[in-house]
């Protein structure tokens, strides 16, 4: 593990992508109770014990109904999905590094991110996991350093605004996941059934 003494890592805060439509669930994913509270913020509480500070991405409309105690962070890299989310975050504060991870991971566990973050390489790009579910890096559970922000401009700037891409084709640390059921997206009313059978045989 990378000792907390060594001032030139960059210090890690915590973004829970939050801002999504929702459109193949039908109802939005931030707001439901996987765990006795929104998902939005259940997963921000999951976070904060690993970050300095944690926000939720969020849309405009989105700080209608929105809890106080959270930091809210509005997107300033407009109708990109997840990679105007991180863009944004990077964009908040240069010098951190961000841990990001997708409100629709309702199995995501303390585990998986103490892992992730006892594996982190400042010197890369990115640390990722492994999606057990097509091999590919998976950029919502994903530690994006500082430096990584150059490199989406990049991306943006020659019109690809996939994060998964721009893992593939940079100097990114990708692990294979300890527990693969805890990176499972859920985006459909079917797969929410699935989430729920796990979770309730945990």
């Amino acid at each position: 593990m990378i000792s907390e003494e060594h001032n030139s890592i960059p210090s890690i805060n915590g973004l829970v992508l939050a801002g999504g439509k929702s459109r193949r669930m039908g109802k939005a994913k931030d707001l439901l109770h996987w765990h006795g509270k929104e998902q939005r913020y259940f997963a921000a509480d999951l976070l904060a014990s690993f970050c300095d500070e944690v926000f939720i991405s969020c849309r405009q409309d989105q700080l209608e109904d929105f809890d106080e105690e959270y930091n809210a962070l509005t997107d300033t890299f407009l109708n990109m999905g997840p990679f105007g989310g991180i863009l944004s975050a990077l964009r908040s504060q240069r010098d951190k590094a961000w841990l990001v991870v997708a409100c629709d991971m309702p199995l995501l566990d303390e585990k998986s991110l103490q892992i992730l973050l006892e594996s982190r390489d400042p010197e890369k790009v990115a640390t990722t996991y492994k999606s057990p579910f097509d091999g590919l890096p998976e950029p919502l559970i994903t530690i994006w350093e500082p430096k990584s922000y150059p490199l989406l401009l990049n991306f943006l700037g020659i019109g690809n605004t996939c994060p998964r891409k721009v893992l593939i084709n940079s100097d990114t640390l990708i692990l294979e996941p300890h527990n693969p059921d805890a990176l499972m997206n859920v985006n459909t009313p079917e797969e929410a059934e699935k989430a729920q059978e796990f979770l309730k045989k945990q």
